[in-house]
């Protein structure tokens, strides 16, 4: 009986030891992000106004706004999402659905686990190769946001796998049972379930298309660019590529840092919008699936 009860003891210290440590682990992630968010709060509003954010750059980007440089982030997250995030749910559709378990699925499992570990700034010369010099499209939004779509493919590709494999078997069954398609299944029944969750992959993408600067760096980031641009064909600037500039040039060091730091606040604002609506999104379809 004491051996039980002693048994039990140290068993519920152990758990209680692992619980405090997981939790002063969970705790201090917290605190780092809330360190690097005020800091770069604090350091960035001081530059932050309405003609930060609306006027054009001025004198080799040490003055003026970056209005050019929140447009052209926009539109490249724009196109690489318009071709990623499409590419990726039927990729993982077909990977989940259709493809049976074998030596050919582990393989483009496999491939796909790869490219998600290849550097960015390797994807930056392959767009360069590919979309500025094969295909023609020079310096522009479309080869930038084509290189950042095959940037994040593999993140869509692997939460959208993830949310299908978390839809029950019960339900494929039931749809096969009525008499429905394959195809009938997966898009009128799985799909609708785990589109909530595969929201997901849009947000982290999202997340990190707006941040890359390697990839955006050899296929369309301009220095400086005065100017909107009037189509996908047009160089732009971009945000991380114009906070990369000003934050390592050697002219005007204060005003360079003062504005990198506004530029770090823009580009975190920015991110955090798009991922409340992406959130708003998801919790939308989601009651709607609860809904039906």
């Amino acid at each position: 009986m004491k051996k039980a009860q002693n048994l039990a003891r140290k068993k519920s210290v152990s758990q209680n030891i692992a619980f405090t440590i997981f939790s002063l682990i969970s705790y201090a992630i917290v605190a780092l992000l809330v360190v690097i968010l005020a800091f770069i709060v604090i350091k960035g509003m001081g530059v932050i106004s309405w003609e930060f954010i609306t006027e054009m750059p001025k004198n080799g980007m040490t003055e003026g706004g970056i209005f050019p440089a929140i447009v052209g982030t926009l539109c490249l997250v724009g196109v690489s999402m318009v071709f990623a995030f499409p590419i990726g749910i039927l990729a993982a559709i077909y990977m989940n659905e259709y493809v049976k378990d074998g030596w050919v699925k582990q393989i483009i499992k496999q491939m796909t686990n790869n490219l998600a570990g290849v550097p960015s700034i390797v994807f930056g010369l392959f767009g360069m190769a590919l979309f500025v010099n094969k295909l023609g499209f020079g310096d522009s939004i479309l080869a930038g946001g084509l290189t950042l779509g095959l940037l994040v493919l593999p993140v869509v590709i692997r939460t959208t796998e993830e949310a299908l494999k978390a839809i029950d078997d019960s339900f494929r069954q039931a749809s096969t049972g009525l008499g429905a398609s394959k195809w009938q299944t997966t898009s009128q029944v799985v799909f609708p379930i785990a589109f909530p969750n595969i929201i997901t992959g849009l947000i982290l993408s999202i997340g990190r298309v707006s941040g890359e600067t390697a990839p955006i760096l050899f296929t369309v980031a301009a220095y400086f660019l005065p100017k909107l641009p009037t189509s996908i064909f047009d160089q732009a600037m971009a945000l991380p590529y114009h906070l990369y500039v000003i934050a390592t040039s050697g002219t005007n060091i204060e005003a360079s840092r003062a504005m990198a730091y506004g530029t770090a606040l823009v580009l975190i604002v920015i991110v955090l919008i798009s991922n409340l609506l992406a959130n708003a999104l998801r919790k939308y379809f989601g009651k709607k699936v609860k809904m039906n």
